[in-house]
């Protein structure tokens, strides 16, 4: 077993049995020491706490207890100094001669260490600074999917803690409260805090990365597109200058959900001039994903080992799923090769007529699909491209992912436009080297000219809703 000695840092007589116990330990093979020291601040509640836990009773500093260890169950109470004075006594025939002034010397030593030790600790959990978190709709399925995958480690890594801020309307206070208990309860080792928000005002004060899940609710018959777009615009307009204003300089922000998600991406930066560029994203991974699994479900393999397909375009609106780069890994065929071996995916699938015409017309099915979905797909998402913004994506391997538009691609500047990115060194880069056809630059000018209408109706509320700012807000 093991001899637990516990006291208050300044006490003479924590230091003679303290002292006593570490010459037994230095001449005895068995005799195992454990020393607890308490700040004298702190000791009376530690005391009646750890009594109260074992059922002891003891009122003074030092408390010394024997741990069982082979045994289980609570410690053994030995006592006080004296009691252990006799113990050793008694056992070992071993008694300490220190003198009071030599106790109280080593007793201001011992609080001096101590002080000197808990600033050190407080030092270094001052440099762990954890990754502020914040996600804007979070009452919705999204954010309750989300938070796990971003608390267990996997994202960010296994030694970076983080806080999460749960922002929404204060009609959703209650919602939050027991997203916030139900996280708490689950005791993520990584996650710092997490909290819930309903005051705009408080809205990503020191935010690292803001996750943006807001959504409009579409039904087409009552409202018209330019309704929507102003709510999209509403929205932003609130968000933009408070990410300016309370955000960390370098803050990354998400734009994801299953509406507008490259128009909230465009309002954003157009609201919020000093946001870099390229810091703002939107999630195109969903429809990634859900392109992948169409596809695997046809090959009749996992569609893990479906790659490098592309989404070009308005994410959640029209948008080109671009095969001609994808690759199969794993894939169970007459043509073989090393597990790590890619295999075009046009030449593996030989119904021609499948690609052109029920493949593409399946697309709006797709969106559908990724839209009516109740949140995993979409967090998944989420998690993913952080991770690969953080650690970078795996190589060679190509992401869509919706971002201001520089002319890549002969696509015209200034629109959010999604395209293959890769991930590295925390910063994401175009992979302008792929060749793309005539015939999907077609499609990619098209795309274009929707996002650019789209954009120019968003500018026009605008100028409607700032009649006197706006030259210099659209700027």
């Amino acid at each position: 077993g093991v001899t637990v000695f516990t006291g208050k840092a300044n006490c003479p007589y924590y230091a003679k049995a303290e002292l006593l116990a570490d010459y037994l330990q230095a001449n005895l093979l068995d005799f195992k020491v454990h020393k607890i020291t308490q700040h004298p601040d702190k000791w009376e509640q530690w005391l009646h706490d750890i009594c109260e836990m074992n059922g002891w009773e003891h009122r003074q500093s030092p408390i010394i207890w024997r741990e069982l260890l082979d045994r289980g169950g609570k410690g053994l109470l030995l006592g006080g100094v004296n009691d252990f004075l006799e113990y050793a006594q008694h056992y070992y025939g071993i008694t300490s001669m220190m003198l009071s002034e030599e106790m109280l010397d080593i007793a201001e030593e011992n609080l001096q260490a101590h002080i000197e030790i808990e600033k050190e600790e407080e030092e270094i959990k001052s440099l762990i600074k954890p990754l502020q978190i914040w996600i804007t709709s979070a009452s919705g399925p999204i954010c309750y999917q989300l938070i796990p995958l971003l608390a267990n480690g996997e994202v960010f890594g296994m030694t970076t803690e983080i806080s999460i801020h749960l922002l929404d309307t204060a009609q959703f206070k209650e919602v939050l409260c027991g997203i916030v208990m139900e996280a708490e309860d689950m005791a993520f080792p990584l996650l710092r805090s997490i909290s819930e928000h309903t005051e705009i005002d408080e809205a990503f004060v020191q935010a690292d990365i803001i996750i943006v899940l807001d959504d409009v609710l579409l039904n087409c018959e009552a409202q018209s597109l330019e309704n929507y777009i102003r709510e999209v615009s509403e929205i932003c307009q609130v968000y933009a200058p408070l990410i300016e204003k309370n955000a960390k300089s370098e803050v990354r922000v998400i734009s994801s959900g299953k509406t507008f998600v490259n128009l909230k991406a465009m309002m954003i930066l157009t609201y919020g001039p000093s946001i870099k560029p390229e810091n703002v994203i939107a999630i195109a991974t969903s429809w990634e994903s859900a392109a992948k699994a169409m596809l695997a479900r046809k090959l009749n393999m996992n569609a893990a080992g479906v790659k490098d397909v592309i989404v070009w375009g308005n994410i959640t609106g029209c948008n080109y799923i671009d095969l001609s780069h994808a690759k199969l890994y794993g894939y169970d065929c007459a043509l073989w090769g090393p597990d790590n071996f890619p295999r075009p995916l046009l030449n593996m699938i030989y119904d021609s007529k499948w690609i052109h015409s029920e493949f593409q017309s399946a697309q709006s099915s797709l969106s559908s699909q990724v839209c009516h979905c109740v949140g995993m797909l979409p967090a998944h998402a989420v998690a993913t491209v952080l991770r690969y913004w953080y650690h970078g994506s795996p190589p060679g391997e190509i992401v869509s992912v919706g971002i201001l538009t520089k002319g890549q691609f002969c696509i015209p500047e200034g629109i959010v436009f999604s395209m293959p990115v890769r991930f590295q060194n925390g910063n994401w880069e175009v992979m302008t080297e792929l060749e793309i056809n005539e015939t999907t630059q077609e499609v990619l000018a098209r795309l274009a000219h929707e996002l650019i209408q789209e954009k120019l109706i968003a500018l026009k509320e605008i100028k409607e809703m700032h009649p006197y700012g706006a030259d210099e807000i659209t700027s």
